[in-house]
Formats: C-alpha cells, sequence, structure tokens
C-alpha cells in the first residue's frame, strides 16, 4: 500500500496460532493487532482501521460468522466499523457449506487449516492489492450508468439505486471493462476473492437482484452470455 506497512488484525483465540501468525507477519513487513475473542477483535475493527483482519470462526465469545455479519452490515450509525474492511476467513470449518456461508456473511476470502503461511501470505497481498486498484479508480460511466466508488454512490439516469456491497462490488467489476465478456470463475475472483467450488449460485443470486435493482435497464447492463 504504496509506502506505508500495512496493518493485519488477527483474530485467534489460540494462542500458539495467535503468536505463529504475528511473528510471520511482522517479519513480512506488517504491522499487527491480535484479539483473543470477537468483542475484542470488534474493538480494534472500530479504533484501529487494519488495513485487513484474519479471523477464526471458532470464537470463545461468538461465532465468527456473526462477526463478518457484523462488519458488513455497518452503516455509520452508531460504529465506527469500516464495512469495507478486507475479511479472510482462517478456519477449520473445511466444508463446502462451512465456505460458501462465510462468503454469504462477507468474507472476502476463505482459507482451511491446515494451512501453507506462504499461501496465506500471498492472500493476504493479493488482498491488500485489489483494495489499492480500487481507491484508484475514479468514477465509471456507462451511457447512463454512473458509479461513484469512493461514495459507493450508483445513478442511472439521475435516479440513485440502492446496491449491497457485493451487489455494487459486482456492477463495478463490468463497468470497469463494460465490453468483456467474463467468465463466472472471473467474477467470483474478482469480486468474492476465490475460485469457483462448483457452484455459482451465489454469483447467479447477486447478478439476479441487480438487474431488479436496475429495472427495465438490468438486461441491458448485467447480460449473461451462455456457454462462457
Amino acid at each position: 500500500m504504496d509506502d506505508e506497512r500495512a496493518t493485519v488484525l488477527v483474530i485467534e483465540d489460540d494462542a500458539a496460532e495467535r503468536t505463529f501468525l504475528a511473528d510471520n507477519l511482522t517479519a513480512d513487513g506488517y504491522d499487527l493487532l491480535v484479539a483473543d475473542c470477537a468483542r475484542d477483535g470488534l474493538g480494534l475493527l472500530e479504533r484501529k482501521f487494519p488495513d485487513v483482519a484474519v479471523v477464526d470462526l471458532g470464537l470463545p465469545d461468538g461465532d465468527g460468522l456473526d462477526l463478518l455479519g457484523r462488519v458488513r452490515a455497518a452503516d455509520g450509525v452508531g460504529t465506527r466499523l469500516n464495512p469495507d474492511t478486507p475479511l479472510l476467513v482462517l478456519s477449520g470449518r473445511a466444508g463446502e457449506l462451512d465456505r460458501l456461508r462465510g462468503f454469504e456473511r462477507g468474507a472476502d476470502d476463505y482459507l482451511c487449516k491446515p494451512y501453507s503461511y506462504s499461501e496465506l501470505r500471498a492472500r493476504i497481498a493479493a488482498l491488500l492489492a485489489r483494495v489499492e486498484r480500487r481507491r484508484r479508480l475514479g468514477r465509471l460511466r456507462v451511457g447512463e450508468l454512473q458509479i461513484d466508488p469512493p461514495s459507493r454512490e450508483v445513478r442511472l439516469r439521475e435516479r440513485r439505486v440502492e446496491l449491497s456491497q457485493k451487489e455494487f462490488s459486482l456492477l463495478r467489476a463490468l463497468a470497469a471493462d463494460p465490453t468483456r465478456v467474463f467468465t463466472k470463475e472471473e467474477l467470483l475472483r474478482t469480486v468474492w476473492g476465490f475460485r469457483a467450488m462448483g457452484s455459482t449460485r451465489t454469483l447467479d443470486s447477486h447478478a439476479c437482484r441487480l438487474r431488479q435493482k436496475l429495472g427495465r435497464d438490468g438486461d441491458r447492463f448485467v447480460v449473461n452470455v451462455w456457454g462462457v
């Protein structure tokens, strides 16, 4: 992130795991924040604004999924949580349904334990690089559709369109290269930060809601190309 050291928050109840992550991430040049429970993790998210958070799901005072939901639902009223904080789940829950639930609750990436530290480091770097690219994006315009990434505002014929975080990210990804035909796997990587796992229902449902919110123009801006 330019010349500044990025800050990583690790929310993990296992002391040995926390120490391992803190030592290695610090050696790799990151500033570290650590928490052993959801309450302390949320407190650090509100006060310290880390650049990325690594979240275990099995926390002693609650499910990490609830923490993800709290962050993504933040609206700036009564909380200082940043809903756009990159969240990487690091969990022993390795089933497909567990991973899908993680992404549906707002995870940007999901890595199962046991894991390779080199892979974790690469995924954190990829999340930070994605954030930096997004920061550099200016206002996008496709016909009468206007997208302002910094304010997350979308207008169609000057009518404001209210979108969820992932709906906005999906629309922005499509609008950034409007003549390109994306595969579902590419959109899953770009918007959700993960590879397709045999099911694209999450993407399909978000695309459907996005079309609905764009009204009669939805099928013009979000087009399915069969066979891709």
